[in-house]
């Protein structure tokens, strides 16, 4: 498994290791290990840029990519640690070298003044563009640009 010189981390001599699922949850980037196995198996973290399963052996330099919807961040593993430690401890075990998440994720969405009604089918169908989506007959959907090969 891995050597260690305290109960929580793992050191890198000897070839050390820990499960991927296992270290996302001990530096608290999910809640629990069945949360980040989930993810790992959905294909949203990637390991030095490839897809692994949640048992892969985690190692010291790895980098480690978590996809979120509309943005991603990165991590690089300073630490290995094979129980969930405190968030200081946590904050440690890694470096985040990620880009900052897209500022219109955070807007605050557009609001009506107080009185005006419901919008009108016009009014609506430009927000809907607005937001990126169209209804057609009644449902929704969402409108994706083509890529052209």
């Amino acid at each position: 498994m891995c050597e260690s010189t305290s109960v929580n981390e793992c050191k890198n001599s000897g070839g050390g290791s820990v499960r991927l699922d296992t270290w996302l949850h001990a530096v608290r980037l999910f809640k629990t290990r069945s949360l980040a196995s989930n993810a790992i198996k959905a294909s949203h973290v990637r390991v030095d840029g490839e897809i692994v399963k949640p048992s892969f052996r985690l190692s010291v330099g790895s980098t480690v990519a978590i996809r979120h919807p509309g943005y991603s961040n990165e991590y690089v593993v300073k630490k290995l640690l094979a129980k969930r430690v405190g968030a200081p401890l946590a904050r440690e075990a890694y470096t985040d070298i990620s880009a900052p998440p897209p500022p219109q994720l955070f807007a605050a969405p557009p609001r009506r003044e107080r009185g005006t009604g419901r919008p009108t089918k016009k009014e609506r169908r430009a927000l809907d563009r607005l937001r990126g989506r169209e209804s057609q007959n009644g449902r929704w959907r969402a409108t994706f640009e083509e890529e052209e090969s």
